[in-house]
């Protein structure tokens, strides 16, 4: 039996704004992918385990706040201690052109910005599942 593509969409710190990432977990549901919705106020530590414990092929984090840079470093470092290094770590929210380049240099996949349709969010991750960790049949 095929398994689903499993991503795990998380809010991390104290932002809470959700909305956009209620957006992209509906539809990712409605595109077929398995979605673990964490909300609001994860830590790093609390965000990787889920991905770790749920055999989660991705890990999206939803971030207005501004502490962008950290929270994917931190999230980073988790995913290495955990060895996580098949797993795709990618985002969303507002976060600057300058900013998009140096955390994609640290190993984050794609970044987007909004005002991106969901398709092109979803098309990503399905792409990338299927050439890193191709599906059983």
């Amino acid at each position: 039996m095929d398994r689903k593509i499993r991503v795990i969409i998380a809010k991390a710190g104290l932002d809470g704004h959700d909305r956009g990432a209620k957006v992209i977990a509906a539809a990712f549901r409605d595109s077929g992918i398995e979605v673990i919705y964490l909300g609001l106020r994860q830590s790093p530590e609390m965000i990787v385990e889920a991905a770790l414990q749920e055999d989660a092929d991705a890990i999206g984090i939803s971030i207005l706040s501004g502490a962008h840079m950290t929270v994917f470093r931190k999230i980073l470092e988790q995913m290495k201690t955990k060895n996580l290094d098949n797993v795709l770590l990618f985002g969303g929210g507002i976060i600057p052109k300058e900013d998009i380049e140096k955390l994609k240099s640290l190993g984050v996949g794609e970044l987007f910005t909004p005002g991106t349709p969901t398709h092109d969010t979803i098309n990503y991750v399905k792409s990338w599942v299927n050439e890193h960790r191709p599906l059983e049949v």
